[in-house]
């Protein structure tokens, strides 16, 4: 069976699991925001009373949730982790599961390079990422465009979409280089995780101090804010540099390392 079909099937229950749970946090928390609205208090009012440092940390320091597109930017963070959740595991052990697995030797006898073999791994993977996202995309729009009383949230929603892809694809990456050097293929996906979940709290730290703010360099989730997406600033070229040397480097460190391993059968 084809490499990247066989993949494909392999993670079609869990990927549509991962669609169901995005869809089910974009409705829990645009219906959060339709609680809030219909008790006729005001968010922003409410939330005044609380540090800076709090609101920076829950992400929600500088939107205006009175308005639905605000309360969506404050859900998207969570969104946000949750795909890339799914990328840098999904990176990590679709490299990693052979050697995990003891599938190695079927699948090396084969007549297929081990270029070819990462290749159609990593392009399966790109794929479920790209069903989840267009899933995440149709879903907000659904949604969001129900509480929506004002116009203009297609281009934010979009590019907060083109953001996540972008961690997603980070991730993806960083996730298939810790497989191809990690000599232990059952702590792949978990190591990966872990680097996630490292610069994710980098990243909280960063919203609490601002005497930290030349740290966001080092954290991913700093490169695609939907702050500064919803708020006009757009996506910071040097951001979009760092991403692609990250993505390319990754990338040839799983080549490179993965055809010098020698595989545990």
């Amino acid at each position: 069976m084809n490499i990247f079909t066989r993949e494909m099937k392999a993670h079609r229950r869990s990927l549509i699991i991962w669609c169901i749970g995005m869809v089910g946090m974009i409705g829990s928390g645009m219906g959060k925001y339709a609680g809030y609205a219909s008790s006729g208090e005001s968010i922003n009012d409410i939330l005044a009373i609380f540090p800076k440092s709090l609101l920076n940390i829950m992400g929600i320091s500088s939107f205006d949730l009175s308005t639905a597109m605000g309360f969506y930017g404050v859900t998207f963070l969570y969104l946000v982790l949750i795909s890339s959740t799914h990328a840098a595991m999904l990176g990590a052990n679709i490299i990693a599961k052979e050697e995990r697995d003891k599938t190695a030797e079927f699948l090396f006898v084969k007549p297929v390079s081990r270029n070819k073999v990462i290749t159609s791994k990593l392009l399966a993977v790109l794929l479920n990422s790209i069903i989840l996202n267009t899933v995440t995309l149709i879903a907000s729009l659904v949604i969001v465009s129900y509480f929506n009383e004002s116009d203009g949230i297609l281009r934010d929603i979009i590019m907060l979409m083109v953001g996540m892809f972008g961690l997603q694809l980070i991730f993806i990456c960083i996730g298939s280089l810790i497989a191809s050097v990690s000599k232990k293929s059952k702590t792949a996906a978990s190591t990966a995780t872990g680097v996630l979940l490292i610069t994710f709290v980098l990243y909280m730290v960063i919203n609490m101090y601002d005497k930290l703010e030349n740290l966001k360099y080092l954290t991913p989730f700093k490169y695609f804010e939907a702050e500064s997406i919803i708020l006009g600033n757009g996506i910071d070229f040097i951001f979009i540099i760092l991403s692609v040397v990250i993505i390319a480097v990754s990338l040839v460190g799983t080549y490179v390392f993965y055809n010098k391993r020698d595989l545990m059968v």
